[in-house]
Order: structure tokens, then sequence, then C-alpha cells
């Protein structure tokens, strides 16, 4: 007899997708959020409708926002919220570039074409110093393999009007020993959401690496509010 079907609603597979992506388990967020991890793994795998405040302390966990966990912000574009008050715009070391793009996500690719620059969303990961992506032979991105492009990836917060960016230069590259496609389909997180035929490993290794990122150090107080 098979076990009990989940009904997983969009927040538990948002809550799960961000969890992995941080690569924390259901125990780190659950301590981190003041629930039971039993509570979280209900939240993943069922269509559950938590309150407000546990979605406050779990975006905190989570180090995102409710809108992000809800979906609320999913047909916006990104910065449609005011500038921070007491912005600060710091370059990141190469070290903190690295950490940055993480172990897979959404990138965007700059490559030159003969109707000139062409700047193409693509599926990434990590792999040492290089960053790869799937794709097809006939399709732009696999075109560019020989080389130079750029790839830039952010992550921007709009309830505080924060963020970051990195941009890495350098030459692509096709990816055909077979141990090396091996390594990259395993530590690939997801499939080209484009679909299709996209068997074409390309990995870009870096010639410079850099980045910024928007810190807020104080918040605006309205009058009459409390505080120092």
């Amino acid at each position: 007899m098979s076990g009990p079907e989940h009904h997983t609603g969009d927040i538990g597979r948002r809550v799960a997708a961000r969890r992995e992506q941080l690569g924390l388990s259901r125990e780190d967020v659950a301590l981190r959020a003041g629930s039971a991890p039993g509570y979280l793994q209900y939240l993943e795998e069922q269509a559950a409708v938590p309150g407000m405040g546990f979605l406050l302390r779990l975006a905190d966990a989570l180090e995102t926002t409710v809108g992000a966990l809800t979906g609320g912000a999913a047909d916006l574009p990104p910065g449609v919220g005011h500038a921070a008050y007491h912005p600060e715009l710091v370059e990141l070391d190469p070290g903190e570039c690295r950490e940055l793009l993480g172990t897979h996500g959404v990138g965007r690719l700059a490559v030159t074409t003969h109707e000139g620059p062409a700047i193409l969303p693509v599926n990434y990961v990590v792999a040492g110093d290089d960053v790869a992506f799937r794709t097809s032979p006939e399709s732009l991105p696999g075109r560019a393999a020989g080389g130079e492009v750029a790839f830039e990836v952010d992550h921007i917060d709009e309830a505080f009007s924060q963020g970051w960016s990195v941009l890495l230069v350098g030459t692509a590259r096709t990816v055909t020993e077979p141990g090396a496609v091996r390594a990259l389909e395993e530590r690939a997180f997801t499939t080209p959401w484009a679909g299709a035929e996209r068997d074409l490993w390309v990995a870009v290794t870096p010639a410079r690496v850099s980045g910024r990122r928007i810190r807020v150090h104080h918040t605006h107080r309205t009058p009459g509010t409390p505080g120092t």
C-alpha cells in the first residue's frame, strides 16, 4: 500500500526551495524561526496556510521576505520599491562574490552576436571557480563557447531596498569529458527551465570577478514613533 498523498502548497514549495538553496536542514530553520521541525515538514509537504506572525519569523529565518515566500511579488519587476534611507554601496571581494554565487540559481549571460550584444537568462551551477549551464548547441549561449562572455547574478530585497550583484568575465568553453559532465549533472539543482533538449554543458572560467552590495544602516522613522 502506498503512503499518504501529499498536496504541497505554493508556500511549502517556496520554503523548501529557499531552505535547500541556503543549505539548511528543517531543524536549522525551525530553530531560527522558533518553531518545531515537524510543523516545518507539514508546511513543506501539505497545503498549509500559516499565520502572518509565523510567516514573518520564517521569512527572517530564511533570509527572505514574506512576499517572496507567498509569491506576492512573482509578477512584479524588481526595483519597484522606494530607495532606502542612508544606503551604502560597497565593493565585494572575490571570496564574497564566489560565496554569493551559491551552488545554483538563475543568472544572465551576456554574449556578442552579429546583431549586437545579447543578454540571456540561464539556470547555472558553480563548479570550483567555474560557472556552468546547460543549453543546446544551436542556441546563442551554445554558440558563445570559445569566446569571451560576461555572467551576472543578483539578489534584490524589495522589503529593505537592498541587494547585491556579482559579475564574472571570462572565456566560455564546452564541457564534453564524460566524468566532468556527470559531475555537473549530479551538482545541478534543476533542469533548464526553458525545457526541450538542452544537453550541452558550457562552463565559464572567470578572468575577472567583481561585485557590489547595497547596505542599509538606518531605516526611516515616521514622526511620533519611539526610538533613538
